[in-house]
């Protein structure tokens, strides 16, 4: 019966793709972009920053036994068997991560329409005029094969450096796409104020701004940003730090004075909304203001709206 050591299948998992690629089947790499590589047996898988992503069939990993038992079929002894085997006729030269290099975002395939993610947003109250304007300006759009919302975040000089995605129905996939820089979330912000409310979500930062709409405010000059999901502080307060998009927006709008707090109604979303009031105090006026009703500001959205929402389903996250 064919076997392999626990010290095998450890050594085996160290190799990352792009690694195993380059020593033992350089015929099969193909440079895709700077950081970048695809293959020439399947067009859509792309390798960047450690990872890899199979596109058209929804398969990605980290390492090449991923890659040989996920892409190629191997079964998982063989797959070991292989690496081990190459890596000791031909030790291998690792690839070494460029230092102070901004990872390359693997944004997936846009969708040619819009149906799925318009239908399941505005289902949940967010409103048409204001997804319309964000899908044109390329912060929002429908993602292949699986049809998700995607939701992008550019830095200063408009090029997208965050993607997050989430299912366009009531199943609870959701992730940030590879090579995400947290820094530059999903936003909606020029600057015009001195105030900026944050939010957890993406989708709660739109329920915000429908908000907004409903009751005649012009929610384009109100600065709003998602963190990119739930901060949670240290057990230790005051070794707790400000979540990077936060950082990085207060370093870009340094006129700031006023920031709004409108976490989620939970225990998560109160510690957390505490924590940023005692880390701020004395540099901003921290304003903590959750959803008057509901879990979050989408859940309120929805209320006010009259509309039923299912929310029961699991959790489970994953990776576009």
């Amino acid at each position: 019966m064919p076997y392999v050591s626990s010290d095998d299948i450890l050594e085996a998992r160290k190799m990352d793709l792009l690694t195993y690629l380059k020593n033992y089947e350089p015929q099969e790499l193909v440079r895709f972009s700077a950081d970048t590589y695809t293959t020439k047996s399947h067009d859509s898988l792309k390798i960047s920053n450690g990872k890899w992503m199979w596109w058209s069939r929804g398969i990605g990993g980290y390492t090449a036994l991923d890659y040989l038992v996920k892409v190629r079929e191997m079964s998982f002894i063989k797959a070991v068997e292989a690496i081990i085997g190459r890596s000791a006729i031909q030790p291998p030269v690792y690839e070494k991560p460029k230092e102070n290099t901004p990872r390359a975002l693997l944004l997936p395939p846009k969708s040619g329409t819009e149906n799925a993610i318009t239908s399941y947003l505005c289902g949940r109250g967010i409103d048409r005029e204001i997804l319309k304007s964000c899908i044109d300006s390329g912060l929002i759009f429908e993602s292949l094969p699986y049809h998700n919302v995607v939701f992008v975040g550019f830095d200063e000089g408009k090029k997208p450096r965050y993607a997050s995605f989430r299912a366009a129905n009531n199943k609870r996939i959701l992730g940030d796409c590879t090579g995400s820089d947290k820094r530059y979330s999903f936003q909606i912000a020029s600057g015009q104020s001195n105030s900026v409310h944050i939010f957890e979500c993406p989708i709660d930062l739109l329920s915000y701004a429908t908000l907004l709409k409903m009751k005649g405010y012009d929610y384009t000059k109100i600065n709003l940003v998602s963190l990119a999901g739930v901060y949670s502080p240290a057990k230790n307060i005051y070794e707790s730090k400000v979540p990077v998009a936060l950082q990085k927006y207060l370093e870009r709008y340094p006129e700031t004075q006023r920031i709004v707090i409108h976490f989620d109604n939970d225990r998560t979303g109160v510690l957390a909304a505490e924590a940023l009031k005692i880390l701020l105090q004395g540099k901003y006026k921290v304003v903590d203001a959750p959803p008057p009703k509901g879990k979050d500001f989408n859940d309120f959205l929805c209320i006010e709206k009259n509309i039923h929402q299912n929310k029961t389903f699991t959790r489970r996250e994953t990776r576009e």
